[in-house]
């Protein structure tokens, strides 16, 4: 019987401890985060976002418009990392 008392006592005392620290954790206080003082980084302008933006709002009249084709195009050059067609090496023999 010395055994199971043992055990017995040794169970208390861990739910004991474990209630102990789960109130303990729960009465805790969080510290404020400060607040960030560096200021935000501003992306620099950048025409063919804004021509994006425009064919974006036109819908489906930006796919008849020249401007919109181009800005389209020039964004998949950057995207592909490609040279644009316009400044690409012209190779000997197209004209």
């Amino acid at each position: 019987m010395e055994g199971k008392v043992l055990a017995r006592i040794a169970a208390i005392a861990f739910v004991a401890i474990a209630i102990t620290a789960t109130v303990i954790e729960m009465t805790r206080e969080e510290a404020p985060v400060p607040a960030s003082t560096a200021p935000a980084l501003q992306p620099s302008a950048d025409p063919l976002r804004a021509t994006l933006r425009r064919c974006q709002q036109r819908g489906e009249a930006a796919s008849r418009d020249a401007d919109c084709l181009a800005a389209w195009a020039e964004s998949r050059d950057r995207f592909f990392g490609r040279t644009p067609a316009s400044e690409a090496p012209q190779r000997p023999g197209d004209q």
